[in-house]
């Protein structure tokens, strides 16, 4: 997981420049349109499905360069979150929250210590965060993450949450999703990228829906910043039941398009839609709809033969942890029907379709709000 999808997408430009195996020209472009799907059936127990915009480029996700190139530089800043998660952290309900995450300090021994550098870092960024973000949090607590148990399951690496990580937390009132979704948009998304549809049109009727939660994200690398924007809903308690699983059920919509912000050239891997599966006994796919892309292995990483083909990589494809990427080749666009797969050798048939509870309550750990994104498609994002 650590291995990234930046030397997974410069091996398919060498592997596909040095073969010739398709005519058009393959592009990459900073900007990236992101729909997940976990199904976690071995801790939460619950789904989430999401639509993360993202980018590393401060004109199409807008941060004004001196704050991002002063949290980039001081290398104790993990992260910078905001958020409408029902609990951002452990004492925190029914407030909306800035989290700005710092590396611990080995010096600090207790939390005293812990909570005057945090606190030290923290309050040099956080007017100039509350002026991007149009809000008024105020501090609240300073919180030590200590649970490395999702980021185990995941691979990930403790960026948002996990053993060494502590967030300096500012609340404010909770605001609505879709209202804080379009106001995000507005300031953050160029008009171009709003306009241009795709992704960010599912993420926005997503937003509607009373359990759908937003999370904004800077996190810093030396060089640069990943932004994201991530719309996500979550349905409790869900994964045990799941056997056969539609990706865009999930997402509330009968079709997934591409955005026309890529219709200028080929941009075969700005677009992507990926399922992961974590399961506590051994599972495998079977019956997949959507068809599956030749493959090969470069350096120990499965990569698609031939990106103008649409259709599934899996990797795994079976044991505890499964990992679907849709990739849409030369196409626009997918339909639900399209999309699916059975764990566990089952069939995939158009009557058997899950229900889900909208009146539960979604209550969603800050280790997964965030990060994502990042770690499942942009693997080995270097902190």
């Amino acid at each position: 997981m650590q291995r990234a999808l930046v030397f997974f997408i410069i091996s398919f430009m060498i592997v596909f420049s040095v073969n010739h195996v398709f005519a058009q020209d393959v592009q990459l472009a900073t900007f990236q349109e992101i729909a997940q799907v976990v199904v976690d059936k071995s801790i939460s127990q619950n789904i989430t499905a999401s639509i993360t915009l993202q980018s590393t480029s401060i004109q199409e996700i807008k941060v004004p360069s001196e704050l991002e190139q002063n949290i980039r530089k001081n290398d104790r800043i993990s992260a910078v979150i905001l958020t409408n998660q029902d609990q951002c952290i452990l004492g925190v309900d029914n407030e909306s929250c800035i989290l700005i995450n710092v590396k611990r300090d080995p010096a600090d021994k207790n939390f005293l210590q812990i909570q005057n550098s945090t606190l030290k870092i923290s309050e040099q960024y956080i007017d100039e965060i509350n002026q991007l973000f149009d809000t008024n949090a105020k501090l609240h607590s300073v919180f030590i993450h200590s649970n490395d148990q999702t980021n185990a399951a995941l691979e990930t690496s403790g960026v948002i949450s996990g053993g060494g990580t502590i967030s300096a937390v500012y609340t404010m009132p909770m605001e609505d999703t879709h209202s804080m979704y379009e106001k995000i948009s507005a300031i953050m998304i160029p008009k171009i990228i709003r306009d241009s549809g795709g992704f960010y049109d599912v993420a926005q009727n997503l937003s509607t829906d009373e359990n759908s939660k937003v999370t904004f994200s800077i996190i810093p690398s030396e060089n640069k910043s990943l932004l994201q924007l991530r719309l996500s809903i979550n349905y409790p308690q869900m994964a045990p039941t799941i056997d056969k699983v539609r990706p865009l059920e999930f997402l509330k919509t009968d079709k997934l398009e591409r955005s026309e912000y890529f219709s200028s050239g080929f941009y075969p891997l700005n677009s992507l839609l990926q399922v992961v599966v974590l399961s506590p006994q051994d599972t495998e796919v079977s019956d997949i709809r959507g068809g599956t892309v030749p493959t090969q292995l470069v350096a120990g990483e499965k990569i698609p033969a031939d990106i103008t083909k649409s259709g599934w990589v899996f990797d795994p494809e079976e044991g505890n942890k499964i990992q679907g990427k849709y990739i849409f080749g030369d196409r626009q666009s997918v339909s639900a029907g399209e999309l699916g797969f059975s764990l566990g050798g089952g069939q995939l048939t158009e009557n058997n379709v899950e229900l889900f509870d909208e009146s539960v309550a979604v209550v969603v750990i800050i280790t997964i709000i965030a990060i994502a994104a990042a770690i499942f498609y942009l693997k080995g994002y270097k902190k």
